[in-house]
């Protein structure tokens, strides 16, 4: 069977895309390990030879796949088969083919081949299909195809002449081809073996790893940044695709030149880092309203420990509440909650709300007596419960009915399943959403970082490599001239300060102020700083310069937050903490989402929303289940109040 298999991809390949004039063939099927320079020594060929016949290998050699192997010495003159004799054009599916490229090979619309080929609207295009090509259209293209273009991207430790003799030519035509390593061969940097670039590719500079300035082209812009990988989404377009990695299609298509033949779900892109591509279509907030009047089922899985209150013979219910703030975050986040459902009657909602005592600690809970005891599985949503361990097990458990598992406060991240949500942002999803606000204002990004603050140093040198880092001098301190020097005109300059050292805050700041008459400058730290708390920092100097940071949650004084802290101080003689909004966020979120004509997994998805102190933004993880990047930008303003950045 796997010969027969075999047999079909060569008369695939032969059949579709070109005859080769005077040169005869061979097949070589790959063996694990085998790398292309053995299978060219052994056939007596050049590598690039056998790159020709089969451009895929460029990209590794698979066990068991079949190459085309030319007959020593033959010529390689590809020329497209002409087929204008042909009564009936049929052409043979291959793999990563797409119905737009087929359409755009033989000048046929999606309309003419999907009418010649019917079965083409039930089934889609699947490889080994041989379609039948409308009468009247033929390949254009009859002339000879260029020489197909290699490259090799440069390896740690490889040099030029080891490359050279890997692809069988000499050190002075692999420099020929590539200009710009005559004077050193930079780790990373893309060559051309054979073949030409594209006439049309513009020489555009660039940094590489070592800081210094190259010339190069589109094509190799990638060989010298880092890059991410991002997954095409259904019904993403090149131009989407385009507008979410702020490049232009044609950069793009360049990067990526599979993109070409046109966009296809599933398909693996390179963007530069430097311009981190999202990896999903930013959602819309919209203010939810009641759609349905159908009965939804919620629970909340609260950790109150009743048993231990009551068996506790030691203290009393009194000094227990003074004492344990893990209850007393319960009970805040209950009292929020029970006000989200009071405002749910009144608005009408259609639901029934069961809350349960999980009775948790970090490893332990009676989660799974509580689901099997009380049906769990046919509620509509669970709000809780509170460690990580314990929601992961009842998102487990519930996953069979996929009900969504909601953790209201676990910070942490650990195993995923389809039907959790995570609705704390994690601490790379805050700080990335400070990195996006400053690139979407086109800013000249600096950082100042401690050289103890590791962490945050690997952080933003493999996420961020275009910002810069004013260096520290030799007793850590802080170089007021070279900051000053990175400074750029016309543009907003963030200065990302991250270190606890009160004589690099105070440094930093002072150079910042003393800058302000000649640049914009804006201080921004990434994470909650104590130190800028303390009165040796003055509170004055932090307005001036608009300090900006990343948050969970805002400061909020519209009328609905007013609303809710009037009926909460009402029925609890006390404002609300933290922990009470967000139980009532939280809850009165997930109930206005129940509150749909649709599933609440189909809410998640299209939009995004906002409560009191709190957004939710959720997005689907690759690992599995849903992560909220709700993330406020905020800043101090000038009335020393902290506003929330636009």
């Amino acid at each position: 069977m796997m010969k027969y298999f075999f047999a079909i991809c060569i008369t695939v390949l032969f059949f579709n895309y070109s005859v080769f004039s005077q040169v005869k063939t061979s097949t070589h099927i790959v063996e694990k390990g085998e790398t292309i320079r053995e299978i060219a020594k052994k056939y007596k060929v050049t590598p690039y030879d056998i790159y020709q016949l089969n451009p895929d290998a460029q990209s590794g050699l698979k066990p068991d796949s079949v190459l085309l192997i030319p007959k020593s010495g033959g010529k390689q003159k590809a020329v497209l088969q002409s087929k204008s004799t042909a009564k009936t054009v049929l052409h043979v599916v291959v793999p990563k083919e797409t119905l737009y490229g087929i359409e755009k090979k033989y000048d046929v619309s999606d309309a003419a081949l999907k009418q010649a080929n019917s079965f083409l609207e039930k089934d889609g295009l699947q490889i080994g299909q041989t379609l039948v090509i409308p009468n009247g259209t033929e390949q254009k293209n009859t002339t000879p195809l260029q020489t197909k273009v290699v490259y090799h991207e440069v390896l740690a430790k490889e040099t030029k002449y080891s490359i050279a003799k890997k692809y069988g030519i000499t050190i002075e035509e692999l420099e020929n081809k590539n200009p710009e390593i005559v004077s050193s061969l930079p780790i990373g940097y893309t060559l051309i073996i054979k073949g030409n670039a594209p006439k049309a590719a513009k020489t555009v500079v660039v940094v590489d790893a070592k800081k210094q300035i190259v010339k190069t082209t589109p094509e190799k812009v990638s060989a010298l940044v880092h890059y991410l990988n991002y997954v095409v989404k259904p019904k993403e377009t090149l131009y989407s695709l385009s507008k979410m990695a702020a490049m232009s299609q044609e950069e793009l298509i360049v990067l990526n030149p599979a993109l070409s033949q046109g966009v296809e779900e599933g398909m693996i892109l390179k963007v530069p880092a430097n311009r981190r591509i999202l990896s999903e279509t930013k959602k819309e907030y919209f203010a939810i309203e009641k759609q349905s009047n159908t009965r939804k089922k919620l629970v909340l899985l609260l950790p109150f420990n009743i048993s231990k209150i009551e068996g506790d013979t030691v203290n009393s219910t009194a000094m227990r509440l003074k004492k344990d703030k893990f209850l007393n975050m319960t009970l805040d986040f209950y009292a929020g909650a029970l006000v989200a459902i009071d405002s749910a009657k009144q608005l009408g909602l259609a639901l029934d709300v069961n809350i349960f005592d999980s009775q948790e600690t970090k490893n332990t809970s009676n989660i799974e007596s509580i689901i099997r005891e009380n049906n769990l599985e046919n509620s509509d949503a669970v709000i809780g419960p509170f460690y990580q361990n314990n929601v992961e097990k009842t998102a487990e458990l519930l996953s069979i009915n996929q009900v969504p598992v909601i953790s209201p406060l676990s910070k942490d991240t650990g195993n995923s399943f389809s039907n959790m949500l995570e609705t704390i942002p994690s601490a790379t999803v805050v700080k990335n959403a400070m990195f996006d606000f400053m690139r979407a204002r086109n800013g000249n990004i600096i950082a100042v970082v401690d050289k103890k603050k590791e962490s945050v140093l690997a952080y933003i040198k493999e996420n961020h490599t275009d910002v810069k880092f004013s260096t520290l001098l030799a007793n850590g301190g802080v170089s007021a001239e070279n900051m000053k020097s990175l400074f750029v005109k016309d543009k907003i300059n963030y200065v990302v300060m991250e270190t606890g050292n009160t004589g690099m805050i105070k440094a930093t700041i002072a150079t910042m102020l003393n800058s302000m008459a000649v640049y914009k400058v804006q201080l921004v730290i990434l994470e909650p700083n104590e130190t800028l708390d303390t009165d040796e920092i003055s509170l004055v100097n932090l307005t001036k310069l608009k300090l900006i940071y990343p948050s969970v949650t805002r400061e909020n004084e519209s009328p609905e937050a007013l609303i809710f802290e009037k009926e909460f101080k009402k029925k609890n003689k006390i404002y609300p903490s933290a922990f009470a909004t967000r139980g009532f966020d939280i809850t009165f979120d997930t109930m206005m989402r129940l509150s749909q004509d649709k599933k609440y997994q189909e809410t998640i998805d299209s939009t995004a929303t906002e409560q009191v102190d709190n957004k939710f933004e959720f997005y689907k993880k690759e690992d599995g289940g849903y992560i909220n990047k709700g993330v406020y930008i905020v800043y101090y303003d000038r009335d020393l109040t902290i506003k929330e950045a636009n």
